[in-house]
Protein backbone atom coordinates (compact mmCIF):
# COMPACT_ATOMS: atom_id res chain seq x y z
CA UNK A 1 0.00 0.00 0.00
CA UNK A 2 1.38 3.42 -0.88
CA UNK A 3 2.43 5.49 2.11
CA UNK A 4 0.94 8.93 1.52
CA UNK A 5 3.60 10.70 3.55
CA UNK A 6 6.37 9.08 1.50
CA UNK A 7 4.67 9.91 -1.81
CA UNK A 8 4.18 13.52 -0.83
CA UNK A 9 7.74 13.92 0.37
CA UNK A 10 9.06 12.59 -2.93
CA UNK A 11 6.62 14.15 -5.34
CA UNK A 12 6.39 17.77 -4.19
CA UNK A 13 4.67 20.46 -6.24
CA UNK A 14 4.64 19.20 -9.88
CA UNK A 15 5.49 22.63 -11.30
CA UNK A 16 8.64 22.85 -9.17
CA UNK A 17 9.81 19.38 -10.19
CA UNK A 18 9.20 19.98 -13.89
CA UNK A 19 11.21 23.20 -13.78
CA UNK A 20 14.28 21.30 -12.63
CA UNK A 21 14.69 19.49 -15.98
CA UNK A 22 15.01 15.73 -16.49
CA UNK A 23 14.96 13.89 -13.19
CA UNK A 24 16.13 10.46 -12.14
CA UNK A 25 13.83 7.88 -10.56
CA UNK A 26 14.53 4.39 -9.25
CA UNK A 27 11.99 1.65 -9.86
CA UNK A 28 12.31 -1.60 -7.91
CA UNK A 29 10.15 -4.50 -9.18
CA UNK A 30 9.19 -6.30 -5.98
CA UNK A 31 6.23 -8.48 -6.95
CA UNK A 32 7.89 -11.85 -7.60
CA UNK A 33 7.48 -14.96 -5.48
CA UNK A 34 11.11 -16.13 -5.68
CA UNK A 35 10.23 -19.80 -6.08
CA UNK A 36 13.81 -20.74 -7.08
CA UNK A 37 15.09 -19.41 -3.75
CA UNK A 38 13.30 -22.12 -1.76
CA UNK A 39 15.03 -25.37 -0.92
CA UNK A 40 13.49 -28.49 -2.43
CA UNK A 41 10.36 -29.44 -0.54
CA UNK A 42 10.43 -26.29 1.61
CA UNK A 43 7.44 -24.03 1.96
CA UNK A 44 8.77 -20.53 2.63
CA UNK A 45 6.02 -18.18 3.82
CA UNK A 46 7.79 -15.09 2.49
CA UNK A 47 8.90 -14.15 -1.02
CA UNK A 48 12.69 -14.08 -1.19
CA UNK A 49 12.89 -10.28 -1.22
CA UNK A 50 11.38 -10.21 2.28
CA UNK A 51 13.36 -13.04 3.83
CA UNK A 52 15.88 -11.95 6.49
CA UNK A 53 19.47 -11.40 5.46
CA UNK A 54 21.91 -10.04 8.05
CA UNK A 55 19.09 -9.08 10.39
CA UNK A 56 16.94 -7.18 7.90
CA UNK A 57 14.55 -8.09 5.08
CA UNK A 58 16.67 -8.56 1.96
CA UNK A 59 14.98 -5.70 0.09
CA UNK A 60 15.91 -3.18 2.80
CA UNK A 61 19.59 -3.66 1.97
CA UNK A 62 18.72 -2.90 -1.65
CA UNK A 63 16.74 0.19 -0.70
CA UNK A 64 19.52 1.39 1.61
CA UNK A 65 21.93 1.57 -1.33
CA UNK A 66 19.42 3.48 -3.44
CA UNK A 67 18.61 5.83 -0.55
CA UNK A 68 22.22 6.99 -0.64
CA UNK A 69 21.94 8.20 -4.25
CA UNK A 70 21.23 11.89 -3.72
CA UNK A 71 20.38 12.56 -7.37
CA UNK A 72 17.29 10.35 -7.28
CA UNK A 73 14.02 12.25 -7.14
CA UNK A 74 12.41 9.20 -5.55
CA UNK A 75 12.27 5.41 -5.48
CA UNK A 76 9.12 3.48 -6.37
CA UNK A 77 8.81 -0.08 -5.09
CA UNK A 78 6.35 -1.92 -7.33
CA UNK A 79 4.62 -4.59 -5.23
CA UNK A 80 1.87 -7.11 -5.89
CA UNK A 81 -1.72 -6.09 -5.17
CA UNK A 82 -2.47 -6.78 -1.53
CA UNK A 83 1.20 -6.86 -0.51
CA UNK A 84 1.61 -4.60 2.54
CA UNK A 85 4.92 -5.97 3.85
CA UNK A 86 6.77 -2.67 3.40
CA UNK A 87 4.00 -0.81 5.23
CA UNK A 88 5.66 -2.24 8.35
CA UNK A 89 8.95 -0.62 7.31
CA UNK A 90 7.96 2.94 6.29
CA UNK A 91 10.69 5.32 5.23
CA UNK A 92 10.66 8.61 3.28
CA UNK A 93 13.31 7.29 0.88
CA UNK A 94 10.72 5.35 -1.13
CA UNK A 95 7.03 4.88 -1.83
CA UNK A 96 5.16 1.75 -2.85
CA UNK A 97 2.42 1.07 -5.37
CA UNK A 98 0.42 -2.15 -5.94
CA UNK A 99 1.23 -2.26 -9.65
CA UNK A 100 2.93 -5.66 -9.82
CA UNK A 101 2.00 -7.90 -12.73
CA UNK A 102 2.39 -11.49 -13.86
CA UNK A 103 5.90 -10.89 -15.28
CA UNK A 104 8.80 -8.56 -14.58
CA UNK A 105 8.00 -6.57 -17.72
CA UNK A 106 4.38 -6.16 -16.62
CA UNK A 107 5.52 -4.93 -13.21
CA UNK A 108 7.99 -2.45 -14.70
CA UNK A 109 5.34 -1.15 -17.10
CA UNK A 110 2.95 -0.71 -14.21
CA UNK A 111 5.62 1.16 -12.30
CA UNK A 112 6.35 3.47 -15.22
CA UNK A 113 2.66 4.34 -15.42
CA UNK A 114 2.60 5.13 -11.69
CA UNK A 115 5.63 7.40 -12.06
CA UNK A 116 3.93 9.16 -14.97
CA UNK A 117 0.82 9.68 -12.84
CA UNK A 118 3.01 11.17 -10.11
CA UNK A 119 4.35 13.79 -12.51
CA UNK A 120 7.39 12.07 -14.05
CA UNK A 121 8.05 13.09 -17.65
CA UNK A 122 8.89 10.89 -20.63
CA UNK A 123 12.35 12.50 -20.78
CA UNK A 124 13.10 11.61 -17.16
CA UNK A 125 15.53 8.77 -16.47
CA UNK A 126 14.38 5.61 -14.72
CA UNK A 127 16.83 3.22 -13.05
CA UNK A 128 15.19 -0.22 -12.80
CA UNK A 129 16.85 -2.34 -10.13
CA UNK A 130 16.13 -5.90 -9.00
CA UNK A 131 14.90 -6.11 -5.41
CA UNK A 132 17.04 -9.23 -4.96
CA UNK A 133 20.32 -7.51 -5.91
CA UNK A 134 20.88 -6.45 -2.33
CA UNK A 135 24.66 -6.02 -2.61
CA UNK A 136 24.76 -3.16 -5.10
CA UNK A 137 26.49 -0.09 -3.69
CA UNK A 138 25.57 3.57 -3.84
CA UNK A 139 28.89 4.23 -5.59
CA UNK A 140 28.03 1.77 -8.37
CA UNK A 141 24.65 3.40 -8.94
CA UNK A 142 26.32 6.81 -9.07
CA UNK A 143 28.85 5.47 -11.59
CA UNK A 144 26.03 4.24 -13.81
CA UNK A 145 24.35 7.65 -13.67
CA UNK A 146 27.61 9.43 -14.50
CA UNK A 147 28.17 7.16 -17.52
CA UNK A 148 24.62 7.37 -18.89
CA UNK A 149 23.37 10.91 -18.26
CA UNK A 150 24.95 12.14 -21.48
CA UNK A 151 24.19 8.99 -23.47
CA UNK A 152 21.55 8.96 -26.19
CA UNK A 153 20.29 5.50 -25.22
CA UNK A 154 21.14 4.69 -21.60
CA UNK A 155 22.81 1.63 -20.18
CA UNK A 156 23.20 -0.92 -17.46
CA UNK A 157 25.62 -2.25 -14.91
CA UNK A 158 27.24 -5.45 -16.18
CA UNK A 159 30.10 -7.76 -15.29
CA UNK A 160 32.57 -9.17 -17.80
CA UNK A 161 32.51 -12.96 -17.92
CA UNK A 162 35.65 -14.46 -16.41
CA UNK A 163 34.83 -18.18 -16.48
CA UNK A 164 35.13 -20.47 -19.47
CA UNK A 165 31.72 -20.78 -21.14
CA UNK A 166 30.23 -24.00 -22.47
CA UNK A 167 27.13 -24.55 -24.55
CA UNK A 168 25.28 -27.78 -23.86
CA UNK A 169 23.06 -30.44 -25.34
CA UNK A 170 20.66 -32.61 -23.38
CA UNK A 171 19.95 -36.15 -24.54
CA UNK A 172 19.81 -39.78 -23.42
CA UNK A 173 23.36 -39.52 -22.08
CA UNK A 174 22.53 -36.51 -19.93
CA UNK A 175 23.68 -32.93 -20.28
CA UNK A 176 26.89 -32.81 -22.36
CA UNK A 177 29.22 -30.10 -23.59
CA UNK A 178 28.38 -29.06 -27.14
CA UNK A 179 31.10 -26.44 -27.56
CA UNK A 180 33.30 -23.93 -25.79
CA UNK A 181 32.00 -20.40 -26.35
CA UNK A 182 34.28 -17.42 -26.90
CA UNK A 183 33.92 -15.32 -23.75
CA UNK A 184 35.91 -12.29 -24.94
CA UNK A 185 32.81 -10.23 -25.73
CA UNK A 186 30.43 -11.71 -23.13
CA UNK A 187 29.01 -9.76 -20.20
CA UNK A 188 26.57 -10.69 -17.43
CA UNK A 189 23.71 -8.19 -17.38
CA UNK A 190 23.06 -6.69 -13.95
CA UNK A 191 20.95 -3.83 -12.63
CA UNK A 192 20.24 -0.97 -12.31
CA UNK A 193 19.35 -0.48 -15.96
CA UNK A 194 18.90 3.19 -16.82
CA UNK A 195 16.74 4.48 -19.68
CA UNK A 196 14.42 7.37 -20.49
CA UNK A 197 10.94 6.71 -19.16
CA UNK A 198 9.13 7.29 -22.45
CA UNK A 199 11.51 5.23 -24.55
CA UNK A 200 11.49 2.34 -22.09
CA UNK A 201 7.72 2.32 -21.83
CA UNK A 202 7.35 2.27 -25.62
CA UNK A 203 9.88 -0.56 -25.94
CA UNK A 204 8.22 -2.72 -23.29
CA UNK A 205 4.77 -2.15 -24.78
CA UNK A 206 5.99 -3.21 -28.21
CA UNK A 207 8.15 -6.18 -27.21
CA UNK A 208 5.68 -7.74 -24.78
CA UNK A 209 5.80 -9.37 -21.33
CA UNK A 210 8.27 -12.17 -22.11
CA UNK A 211 11.35 -9.90 -22.12
CA UNK A 212 13.52 -10.56 -19.06
CA UNK A 213 15.26 -7.21 -18.71
CA UNK A 214 14.87 -3.62 -19.87
CA UNK A 215 18.02 -3.61 -22.00
CA UNK A 216 16.62 -6.48 -24.09
CA UNK A 217 13.52 -4.43 -24.83
CA UNK A 218 15.66 -1.47 -25.92
CA UNK A 219 17.80 -3.78 -28.06
CA UNK A 220 14.65 -5.04 -29.78
CA UNK A 221 14.04 -1.43 -30.83
CA UNK A 222 17.42 -1.40 -32.62
CA UNK A 223 19.26 0.45 -29.84
CA UNK A 224 22.59 -0.43 -28.22
CA UNK A 225 22.65 0.26 -24.45
CA UNK A 226 25.94 1.20 -22.84
CA UNK A 227 27.67 -1.41 -20.65
CA UNK A 228 29.02 0.04 -17.41
CA UNK A 229 31.34 -2.18 -15.41
CA UNK A 230 29.82 -3.38 -12.14
CA UNK A 231 31.13 -6.05 -9.80
CA UNK A 232 30.78 -9.77 -9.21
CA UNK A 233 29.16 -9.07 -5.83
CA UNK A 234 26.14 -7.46 -7.54
CA UNK A 235 24.52 -10.82 -8.16
CA UNK A 236 20.82 -11.57 -7.96
CA UNK A 237 19.92 -13.68 -4.93
CA UNK A 238 18.18 -16.55 -6.70
CA UNK A 239 18.99 -19.93 -5.13
CA UNK A 240 19.02 -21.08 -1.47
CA UNK A 241 22.81 -20.98 -1.25
CA UNK A 242 22.86 -17.36 -2.41
CA UNK A 243 21.49 -16.17 0.94
CA UNK A 244 24.59 -17.37 2.79
CA UNK A 245 26.84 -15.65 0.26
CA UNK A 246 24.88 -12.39 0.57
CA UNK A 247 25.15 -12.62 4.37
CA UNK A 248 28.90 -13.12 4.10
CA UNK A 249 29.35 -10.01 1.96
CA UNK A 250 27.13 -7.95 4.26
CA UNK A 251 29.08 -9.26 7.23
CA UNK A 252 32.31 -8.04 5.68
CA UNK A 253 30.69 -4.62 5.13
CA UNK A 254 28.96 -4.79 8.53
CA UNK A 255 25.91 -3.53 6.56
CA UNK A 256 26.36 -0.08 8.07
CA UNK A 257 24.28 1.73 5.44
CA UNK A 258 21.24 -0.43 6.16
CA UNK A 259 21.50 0.03 9.93
CA UNK A 260 22.06 3.78 9.54
CA UNK A 261 18.93 4.18 7.45
CA UNK A 262 16.57 1.63 8.95
CA UNK A 263 17.77 0.99 12.50
CA UNK A 264 19.05 -2.14 14.20
CA UNK A 265 22.49 -2.95 15.52
CA UNK A 266 25.76 -3.04 13.68
CA UNK A 267 26.97 -6.61 13.48
CA UNK A 268 23.50 -8.12 13.88
CA UNK A 269 23.00 -11.27 11.86
CA UNK A 270 19.80 -12.96 10.76
CA UNK A 271 18.29 -14.92 13.62
CA UNK A 272 19.76 -18.38 13.78
CA UNK A 273 22.27 -17.71 11.01
CA UNK A 274 25.15 -20.17 11.08
CA UNK A 275 27.51 -17.35 10.13
CA UNK A 276 26.47 -15.09 13.04
CA UNK A 277 30.01 -15.03 14.42
CA UNK A 278 31.12 -13.01 11.40
CA UNK A 279 28.62 -10.26 12.16
CA UNK A 280 30.28 -8.97 15.29
CA UNK A 281 32.31 -5.78 15.11
CA UNK A 282 35.65 -6.17 16.95
CA UNK A 283 35.79 -4.19 20.23
CA UNK A 284 37.51 -0.83 20.07
CA UNK A 285 40.90 -0.55 21.76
Amino acid sequence: MTDARSVNSLSGPPAVLRAAGPRLWALVPCAGTGSRASAAGAADPLPKQYRPVAGQPLVLHTLAALAGVVRLAGTLVAVAPGDEFLARHPHPAWFTAPCGGATRADTVLGGLRVLRERGAADRDWVLVHDAARCLVTTAEVDALIDACLGDGVGGLLAHKVADTLKSATDGPGGVRVAATVDRSDKWLAQTPQMFRLGALRAALEQVGPAVTDEASAMEAMGLRPRLVAGGAHNFKVTYPEDFALAEAVLAQRLHGATVERFGGRLGEAAEGAATAVFFRRPPAH
